[in-house]
């Protein structure tokens, strides 16, 4: 093996990539920091001065500075750039040239306004394929509309099976509209890559967020259309699927037990010293455990209730029935498993001396991605992109500076 393939086998399976990550805050940034985490080169474009709006969000910060900034920027390159400016549209334009993959999250119209729309782009190179991120996507009459994440969860079905039925619809406690769709666009940009194997032509991936979270919600739309069912919200359990839910301990906690199938409701009975309940006919079979799915958890609850979490846990698994605690950060951290698998990852921190952050997935067995180095300074690696890239020199560079273009 030669070492040019052992290097790039160590910086992972994307590292013979380049990608131009234009826009900010999650959904286009998300899909950058995965495709970085597999070691593309993801060059990330900011504006100069101000930067990405995700370098001052997090609900905690230590001496200004963002914690969640180096996860959502991990292994990136951050090069300033005035995209409003000639002088900075050109630039682009120069990076796309040598560039497999740009990838933006701007209102339809905005690539176009400044001249860098996919034709202008194919024309430069016709390998580069160009991932747009919206709320709506690029066609159809909402296309203009601003579209956050939350709206793409809402119009998309998600936040109206989400929370207890007795109060208004929740949210997950995560951006999830936002990632979802950056999930998508990774992945069309990956098939993209695929396709131009074949054709040697990059393409447009159009991921919209509401698309992107309707992805998901199952058969939502089916059983509406074929029954007239609209799935509601239902707290902690699923309808008809027993028992799984959330039960008390003895101590104070909440344990997650998914015994519904019929082979684990049968462990789950012997567990408890209630082989019996196995065997009746109320609680036999799928169908009959989900007719009485709230009798049924009361039992089980009633036995949970009088064990602390430890001997519970210890019970379960030795009996095969899946469970587990509801994690926090706290539990992660302190978790023998999350360390056998190295889960999580300390990595150094200009401010904060080190930070530990989820790791790199799915894990790869030959060409694993890797935490490379938390998210850069604004602007650290402009004149190195420019120079190493484009070939600037010194005066070159000097004046785009100057002329507030970089």
């Amino acid at each position: 093996m030669s070492g040019e393939r052992q290097d790039m086998e160590r910086r992972g399976p994307l590292a013979d990539l380049r990608v131009i990550e234009m826009g900010q805050l999650l959904a286009g940034p998300f899909c950058g920091q995965i495709l970085a985490d597999f070691g593309a080169e993801v060059i990330k474009i900011e504006q100069p001065g101000a930067g990405d709006p995700m370098r001052q969000w997090g609900r905690e910060k230590m001496q200004g500075a963002s914690m969640w900034w180096p996860v959502i920027a991990r292994n990136k390159k951050s090069l300033t750039l005035d995209l409003r400016r000639a002088e900075g549209q050109q630039v682009v334009r120069d990076l796309a040239a040598k560039s497999d993959i740009l990838i933006e999250n701007f209102r339809p119209g905005t690539l176009e306004r400044w001249n860098l729309g996919p034709e202008v782009l194919a024309a430069i190179n016709p390998r580069l394929i160009v991932v747009r991120v919206t709320g709506y996507g690029q066609t159809g009459p909402y296309a203009a509309r601003a579209g956050y994440g939350a709206i793409g969860e809402a119009m998309g079905g998600l936040r109206h099976v989400v929370g207890d039925p007795s109060t208004p619809p929740s949210r997950m406690g995560i951006s999830i509209g936002d990632e979802l769709a950056a999930v998508h666009a990774c992945m069309g940009a990956l098939m993209a890559l695929h396709a131009r194997e074949r054709t040697g032509r990059g393409q447009v991936v159009d991921a919209a967020i509401y698309e992107s979270v309707l992805a998901m919600m199952e058969s939502l739309v089916s059983e509406y259309d074929v029954a007239g069912h609209t799935r509601e919200r239902t707290g902690a359990i699923l309808p008809n699927i027993a028992p799984s839910n959330v039960y008390p301990t003895a101590d104070g906690r909440m344990l997650l037990i998914a015994a519904n199938q019929d082979t684990v409701f049968q462990r789950l009975a012997g567990a408890m010293g209630r082989p019996d309940l196995a065997g009746d006919p109320r609680y036999a079979t799928h169908n009959a455990r989900g007719a009485r799915q709230a009798e049924l958890d009361g039992l089980v609850a009633d036995w949970t209730r009088s064990l602390p979490l430890a001997d519970l846990e210890s019970l379960l698994n030795a009996a095969g029935v899946p469970c587990g605690l509801i994690y926090t950060a706290a539990d992660m951290v302190k978790d023998p498993h999350f360390a056998a698998r190295e889960a999580i990852v300390e990595r150094p921190h200009p401010v904060f001396g080190t930070m530990k952050m989820q790791n790199v997935f799915p894990r790869l067995s030959e060409t694993p991605g890797a935490v490379r180095h938390v998210g850069p300074e604004l602007g650290e690696h402009t004149e190195s992109v420019l120079t190493r890239i484009l070939g600037l020199g010194a005066a070159e560079i000097a004046a785009l500076k100057a002329g507030g273009i970089v």
